[in-house]
Formats: C-alpha cells, structure tokens, sequence
C-alpha cells in the first residue's frame, strides 16, 4: 500500500510499505494492505511502518504530535500536525 505522511511544513515520507502502526487517539491501531476505508484522529506518539529494503523488511519510526490519518483503496494519507526530531 502507498503511505504519504505530511505536516504543515513538509512532506515526512512517500512510498510504499507493508503495513503501518498508528498512535491513534483512543489506542493504537494498525493498518494492512486491503484495509477497509478509514479515517481516525492521531495522538501523541509513534507511528511505525514496514518498508522492502535490500529485499529485507526494515521499520521506520516516526514521533507524531497529533493528526489525522485517512485509509482508503490502499492509499494512507497521514495529516500530521507536527513530527518529533
């Protein structure tokens, strides 16, 4: 599935990923490929994906402060308010 993650300032990441973990406001969730559609506010924290690298899986961490994700026809679009460096 394709995953863009962008804040008011930048876009963080684009690309594609075997599947995404969120902090979302009410609990933790993760998202597969062939998720059914899905819109959910973020909370404070991380957010982890999967990515194909050197035909090995590698995870990526990113700190989230809050947002919004939307999940829809394998697309996920992460609105982020801002990213922790």
């Amino acid at each position: 599935m394709f995953l863009e993650i962008i804040t008011p300032d930048e876009k963080v990441f684009e690309g594609e990923v075997e599947s995404a973990s969120f902090p979302g406001s009410s609990g933790s969730f993760q998202v597969l490929n062939d998720h059914t559609a899905l819109i959910s506010s973020l909370g404070e924290g991380d957010m982890k994906f999967l990515i194909q690298k050197d035909k090995k899986l590698e995870v990526v961490k990113i700190g989230l402060t809050g947002g919004v994700v939307e999940v829809l026809n394998n697309k996920v679009l992460v609105l982020a308010e801002g990213i922790k460096k």
